[in-house]
């Protein structure tokens, strides 16, 4: 392991202990090492400059200082949560400690007691699962776990929902629930068809008894494009469309855009807002006029992102 990578592995490991208040048992875990070699790593961290501890007393601030960026974020948009990564060496090492965040905080809640989780799709939530494949030992992901959307074409891997499961599954307790359909149907009919069988009933129930629901919150115009054209015409330009959540589009303001022309098969929008823990992850290519647009849906409790993204809301 050379300087780089030894430095990266003592970011990773002082984000979960500091950030993300993992314990030095469940950090262990995670990296396949000992709890002692936990211990080992975090005061390398303090030896490195890799970790600062500043001493305050409470009630005081320094002269100009700034609120913590998590809280001005919960505070403007409503959140109850979350983890802001710091950046990495460039998006591809941002993207994984961002995944590996995301997990840290899934298995937190499965700690917690949550059961029944359900995941989307797209790049991050595909890095996070990778991970989740590439863990030493078994995650912590509830009793159940189930797609909140349909199926992309076979060549998107992070867009293949069922397969996104099945991995879940395959490195957990979780029993897999999955969809048989596409993500988006070509007319009214065949939608109604597909809502009708009764796999989609089936599906649907678990929708009903989420507890946790993952979201990825994309930008637009992205790619793929999902369809869009056909699905909403010119009416997401002519709305402003600037983010996605799942396989919705969002406006600036954060509206979700409806289309009589959209046969997408996903959660539908009263489902996921009666989940009680609603969290959206994204990644270090998201631009702020998206996250916004997302936070400002209402439908995200907790936030998993690169702080550099994130830090660009609170600009004036």
């Amino acid at each position: 392991m050379d300087r780089a990578q030894r430095m990266e592995r003592l970011a990773a490991v002082a984000r979960m202990y500091y950030e993300e208040d993992c314990t030095q048992n469940e950090i262990a875990g995670r990296f396949g090492i000992s709890r002692p070699m936990v211990s080992k790593l975090l005061k390398e961290a303090k030896r490195q400059g890799v970790v600062t501890i500043q001493i305050r007393v409470p009630g005081q601030t320094e002269t100009g200082e700034k609120k913590d960026l998590l809280s001005l974020l919960k505070q403007k948009y409503g959140l109850a949560g979350g983890v802001l990564v710091r950046g990495g060496a460039g998006d591809v090492a941002t993207n994984q400690a961002v995944a590996d965040a995301g997990l840290a905080y899934l298995e937190r809640l499965a700690g917690e007691g949550r059961k029944r989780f359900g995941i989307g799709w797209g790049h991050i939530i595909g890095e996070l699962v990778g991970r989740i494949e590439g863990s030493p030992r078994p995650v912590q992901m509830g009793e159940a776990i189930c797609p909140l959307i349909g199926n992309s074409g076979a060549g998107l891997k992070n867009y293949h929902s069922n397969e996104l499961v099945r991995v879940v599954s395959e490195h957990s307790q979780a029993v897999p629930e999955f969809i048989y359909t596409p993500a988006s149907m070509a007319s009214e009919q065949e939608l109604e068809r597909t809502m009708d069988l009764e796999s989609y009933h089936e599906i649907r129930r678990a929708w009903e008894r989420l507890e946790v629901a993952l979201v990825n919150i994309g930008n637009f115009p992205s790619v793929p494009d999902f369809a869009s054209k056909a699905r909403y015409g010119e009416q997401l330009v002519r709305e402003r469309a600037a983010a996605r959540i799942l396989n919705y589009f969002v406006g600036e303001d954060g509206h979700v855009l409806r289309s009589e022309t959209d046969y997408a098969v996903q959660i539908p929008l009263e489902l996921l807002k009666q989940v009680p823990c609603v969290v959206g992850i994204c990644s270090a290519n998201t631009n702020p006029r998206a996250l916004a647009a997302a936070l400002r849906s209402g439908y995200i409790h907790v936030l998993i992102a690169p702080e550099p993204v994130a830090a660009r809301l609170t600009e004036s």
